[in-house]
């Protein structure tokens, strides 16, 4: 991961081109270490090609943790196959989806 500290936001670009059941436990043990100190993240998913249940159920466990804080999780970059997943799951339904880092650090200002 690669995580760069914003004045609206920390913007935490996975590296990673899956989000499987083989390396989400792994994953969502790095995410969750990296926003603990966070209130509003960006998750900046370009790189991603594929994503499972497990997968999404990381994305799901740390909007849940930062919703406790009073904070926010905001996906950008998606790869047209996450962004179907996405739309079947409904899941742009609850977790914002932008374009770009820009238009999701924008988000946060409004």
């Amino acid at each position: 991961m690669i995580i760069t500290k914003k004045p609206e936001a920390t913007v935490i670009e996975v590296e990673a081109t899956t989000l499987t059941a083989a390396n989400a436990k792994e994953f969502k043990a790095s995410l969750e270490k990296s926003i603990e100190d966070e209130t509003n993240i960006i998750l900046d998913l370009n790189r991603i090609t594929f994503i499972d249940s497990s997968g999404l159920g990381v994305f799901l466990s740390c909007l849940k943790i930062l919703g406790k804080k009073g904070g926010d999780m905001k996906i950008c970059n998606i790869t047209k196959p996450v962004r179907v997943l996405f739309e079947m799951v409904r899941l742009h339904q609850v977790i914002e989806v932008f374009n770009s880092q820009e238009e999701a650090l924008a988000s946060f200002g409004s």
